[in-house]
């Protein structure tokens, strides 16, 4: 199993839209093949940033979800980023 750990940063006014946009995605992605779990946090001191915490069976699985989300939603929220997201890959 793998765990993908993704960090967010909300542009300027838009925290409680990325945090809404980030808690619709869980309903795509846990249904997504591979998907074991898929949980939103907020920073506690910094509203605006965010950690999203995946388990995935593969990497190649979490990859798939990702190539398969609607392009066009994903351009949408594209306002709601500060900055480019960050993520990593861990073993567990």
């Amino acid at each position: 199993m793998i765990v993908r750990i993704g960090e967010f940063q909300a542009a300027a006014g838009k925290s409680e839209e990325l945090y809404h946009f980030l808690q619709l995605l869980s309903s795509y992605i846990i249904q997504s093949k591979g998907c074991v779990s898929y949980d939103v946090l907020r920073k506690q001191d910094s509203p605006e940033s965010f950690a999203v915490i995946e388990r995935w069976l593969s990497v190649e699985a979490h990859q798939a979800s990702v190539d398969n989300f609607p392009k066009d939603q994903m351009q949408a929220a594209m306002p709601l980023f500060g900055e480019a997201p960050k993520g990593s890959y861990y073993q567990s």
